[in-house]
């Protein structure tokens, strides 16, 4: 099983390979099931592989008792055994040294190295832990040359190697490393290892004063001591954090001061935390170790749990250093770093505290980034890069991985051939799928064969699968995702994303039901381990449960303004209309202010502001009741209302003075209270490509050419199926027409509340005055879906769909098509949708800041559908066929037309258009069916009464 990596007889060590280590780790336990893979080729059809001629490739799957590996494809069967080896040991977090990893050496290794600690030649080096020894020197009586255990295997990289090879359950109880090198030093007669009770160790013999003076000589530049501001994390939730100072004076030991703050007289029993934030970092939280009942390691220690601590938990500290910490403690930052004799020092204060809160959430990241703790929201789905405004979801997942200690997440993308694809439905031929794991580094021989990354993309669907471990490898959960994605990139920042949404809803309640954990999980297309997952989470869990308990909910104003689980109260919009309104995809930019005010003394604490926040609207990146608002206003329109507070941890994560904004929350009756102005909505990227080639845009043509056939028709009943925000609506009430009933249909609430709005105020002015629509007897919005039937759209003139099919799958739109002339049977009904094959012109002249042009490519694979909500997008044969199918099944004719460009130059019209006709029966009735209302109301308008009712 490879070598053992004994020491040969020259006294030298062998170089231990991958799977001899392994072996040595797990012995039989381990196994290797290696499989011939067959390299395929495409014979210039399609979707169609064959076997390539040339030698076998190899690869090999590794099973070890917490996970199993798959290696990537190789010539040889022990090249393809060695690299599963290696990838297993990656993610175990060991890795193979030049010498024998044995435990036993291990631990020999572990006592040379903390002999050299203590050696002439490590005092006079520039590591960071050298500082620390000499700061020792510094110390008085028993004291003298005394360094702290704690210290030695927190700050030298090669101590926790060493300790993580003896035993892997250093990851994730550090306290096991203390016991290491307690142990390693107590076979080293040079040293006096610390008494019982205590947690230091110090030379037998001091050092000699030829190597003491030299350093003595060299003062560092804090001769008059410094003053770092820190902070004290009480273990009572009910006390709040405080902030202390730490008086460091050149001749004291930093970690002397630390402890005194604790109540301790020196700094053995303190225990130094993991770096809080980034690895670089120098925040760090102290704590004491009282009480310590080591247990003396053995060897048949793995998997067994030291208990070494007495006292009540510290949920919060434990919750930032990912380990259990007891009794109080002090997050400062301060320390030593390399090449540096100086002591590293920066003030932390209560917002950063808080921010730190904040990073460790899944959607922390995000907030941050768009510093915007509180309106900002992880959006719920991925769209166009150019609309994203934050950090991207793979690197928040994977930040978030790092926060708590987990193993990176790892990302399996499988490739489907587009052809393949598309007969999936309709056969059951083999798909040939092509899969590689990012995270792994390994290269998979088969992928040379494919081109570079955009050759592939173009002939290419993708899925990605997410796992998110331990760092022991224990499987948390697993993403699998249905949905296939033309680039690579989005496949894995979508179903990061899902991870992330679903990451969030488990952090809004830790409490939440298993059945309703899973079934938010099944949604994403999520699997969850819960047992694994409360294990590494009990820190967040046991935090956050605990200070629901201790917050009483005293954060929001009674009243008539007093709202329900964070609905927010309009109070009102002032300014002008503008007619200028955000649409869902559409990017607004505001301008916005949140205060927290109180209801005793009416005092007003600015808490967040922006000048200039841009978001999509639809994708859920703000705060619900900041879209509500902005999707009311018009540009130049002001908006205030109030609303409960959010968490404590986001309103001092943002406030300036947390201290002031704190003694607000605890002392009064407080709520948030917005002012937003909303500054300017840019079209989404459909609209502003059409918009870059067409005047007047494309949209105001394809409403043009229905107003114009709705003139002509002599109707007077019309349903708008997807009627949005009724621009076609608005737009027939400024011609004169014979219509008396209007009808519109739509799912967006949103959508259907700006239509009623506009609607409501030009039908209302018609009534006063002689204008076009005073022909209009009644209108009505309905919330419904329109592939789902309701008595009340049947037997209307003429029905309008435009530009609405494309946002369904295309099965749904052909049911749509069947409904509406099956059984609404209007006398005429005009659709539209894009023409794919336009696509190429309009992305041309697309701005620089979407995604790349086409670049020549064929036309057929390298244009991108104009809007990352359209779910297909036809070519003229495409639309004629599925038209003309519709007309043949259900006694229509149907003629073809468009807008924008033209039917005699290719690629024809921008937008085509279908405009079907009922032809006459032998009984022309409509027979009357059983009455069935299946949509909502949500408003109505007559020229005798008005109401308006919303649900």
């Amino acid at each position: 099983m490879g070598s053992s990596g004994a020491a040969t007889p020259e006294g030298k060590k062998t170089t231990v390979s991958p799977k001899a280590v392994i072996y040595q780790k797990y012995g039989s336990r381990a196994s290797y099931e290696v499989e011939e893979v067959q390299d395929f080729v495409q014979n210039g059809c399609p979707g169609l592989c064959i076997p390539q001629k040339g030698p076998c490739l190899y690869r090999c799957r590794l099973n070890l008792p917490e996970l199993s590996i798959l290696s990537g494809t190789f010539r040889k069967k022990k090249d393809a055994e060695q690299a599963a080896a290696e990838m297993a040991l990656q993610k175990l977090g060991i890795h193979p040294l030049t010498h024998n990893a044995d435990v036993r050496d291990a631990g020999e290794d572990l006592v040379s190295r903390v002999a050299y600690l203590f050696s002439n030649e490590f005092l006079a080096s520039q590591h960071p832990l050298s500082c620390h020894f000499r700061a020792s020197l510094s110390r008085e009586g028993y004291l003298y040359g005394s360094v702290p255990v704690s210290v030695i295997a927190v700050y030298d990289g090669k101590i926790s190697t060493l300790c993580k090879l003896i035993d892997p359950m250093v990851e994730s109880n550090p306290s096991l490393a203390i016991s290491f090198v307690l142990r390693a030093a107590a076979t080293l007669p040079t040293l006096i290892t610390a008494t019982e009770g205590q947690l230091w160790i110090r030379r037998q013999n001091p050092y000699p004063p030829e190597v003491i003076e030299p350093l003595l000589v060299e003062q560092p530049s804090t001769l008059g001591g410094v003053c770092v501001q820190a902070l004290l994390i009480p273990s009572s939730l009910n006390e709040d954090v405080k902030p202390v100072t730490l008086n460091v004076c050149s001749s004291n030991y930093y970690l002397d001061v630390i402890a005194q703050k604790l109540g301790e007289l020196d700094a053995s029993k303190i225990l130094v935390s993991r770096p809080i934030g980034k690895a670089s970092s120098e925040t760090r939280l102290y704590f004491v170790a009282s009480d310590l009942q080591f247990v003396e390691p053995t060897s048949d220690l793995n998997g067994k749990k030291l208990d070494i601590f007495e006292g009540s938990m510290n949920t919060r500290a434990s919750y930032l250093a990912g380990q259990g910490v007891y009794g109080g403690a002090i997050l400062a930052s301060i320390g030593y770093t390399w090449k540096s004799k100086d002591l590293f020092h920066e003030d932390v204060f209560l917002k950063l505290y808080y921010r730190m809160l904040i990073y460790k959430t899944p959607s922390g990241p995000y907030k941050l980034y768009r510093e915007s703790t509180i309106a900002a929201e992880l959006p719920v789905v991925f769209t166009i890069k150019s609309n994203w405004r934050g950090t991207f979801p793979k690197e928040i997942l994977c930040t978030f991985c790092r926060q708590h200690r987990l193993s990176e997440p790892v990302f399996a993308i499988s490739r489907y051939p587009v052809k393949a694809l598309s007969d999936l439905s309709g056969s059951q031929k083999k798909l040939k799928v092509t899969e590689s794991t990012e995270d792994t580094g390994q290269t998979n021989e088969n992928a040379a064969n494919h081109g570079d990354d955009e050759t592939v993309e173009s002939v290419s669907h993708f899925r990605c699968e997410v796992k998110v471990l331990s760092k022991l490898q224990d499987l948390l959960l697993q993403c699998s995702p249905k949905d296939f994605y033309r680039k690579e990139t989005d496949c894995i920042q979508n179903a990061s994303l899902k991870v992330l949404s679903w990451l969030s809803s488990y952090f809004q309640d830790f409490n939440m039901p298993l059945e309703k954990l899973n079934s938010l999980a099944d949604a994403l297309d999520i699997k969850v381990n819960t047992q694994h997952l409360f294990k590494e989470f009990k820190f967040c869990s046991t935090m956050y449960l605990n200070q629901q308990r201790t917050i009483k909910a005293n954060n929001c104003i009674d009243g008539p303004q007093a709202t329900e689980e964070h609905e927010h109260y309009l109070l009102r919009i002032e300014g002008p209309e503008s007619g200028i309104c955000p649409s869902n995809g559409s990017l607004a930019c505001i301008c916005y202010s949140a205060c927290l005010v109180t209801e005793v003394g009416h005092t007003k604490e600015l808490i967040e502001s922006s000048h200039e926040f841009e978001f999509e609207m639809g994708s859920r990146a703000v705060n619900p009741h900041v879209e509500t608002a902005v999707a009311q206003m018009s540009v130049g329109q002001s908006a205030f209302y109030l609303v409960d507070l959010p968490s404590q941890e986001l309103i001092l994560a943002a406030a300036n003075d947390s201290a002031r904004a704190l003694s607000l929350i605890n002392s009064n009756m407080c709520g948030l209270e917005y002012c937003i102005t909303l500054l300017k909505v840019t079209e989404p990227l459909e609209d502003r490509m059409e918009q870059a080639l067409f005047s007047p845009p494309l949209s105001k043509q394809r409403v043009d050419y229905a107003v114009e056939h709705i003139k002509k028709s002599g109707a007077t009943t019309l349903v708008d199926f997807g009627c949005g925000s009724g621009s076609l609506l608005e737009s027939l009430l400024d011609y004169p027409t014979s219509l008396r009933k209007i009808v519109g249909v739509d799912l967006s609430l949103k959508s259907l509340s700006r239509a009623a709005k506009v609607l409501h105020s030009k039908l209302s002015k018609s009534l006063d005055a002689d204008m076009p629509c005073k022909s209009i007897q009644s209108a009505t919005l309905y919330d419904g879906s329109i592939i789902v039937f309701d008595s009340r759209m049947c037997g209307f003139d003429i029905g309008t769909c435009l530009e609405v099919i494309e946002h369904m799958e295309e099965d749904q739109a052909s049911l749509f098509g069947d409904l509406v002339l099956s059984s609404f049977r209007p006398s005429v009904l005009i659709v539209s949708t894009p023409n794919y094959e336009y696509n190429v012109i309009l992305q041309k002249s697309d701005l620089p800041s979407q995604e790349e042009a086409p670049d020549g490519k064929g036309q057929s694979e390298s244009c991108r559908f104009r809007n990352h909500d359209h779910k297909f997008e036809w070519t003229r044969e495409q639309f004629g066929s599925w038209a003309r199918n519709l007309a043949s099944r259900n006694n229509y004719s149907v003629e073809f037309s468009g807008v924008g460009g033209s039917a005699d130059h290719e690629p024809g019209f921008a937008s085509q258009i279908a405009l079907f006709k009922r032809l006459p029966q032998l009984d022309e009735r409509l027979e009357d069916g059983e009455s069935v209302h299946l949509y909502n109301v949500i408003w109505e308008w007559s020229n005798h009464e008005t109401t308006k009712s919303f649900d």
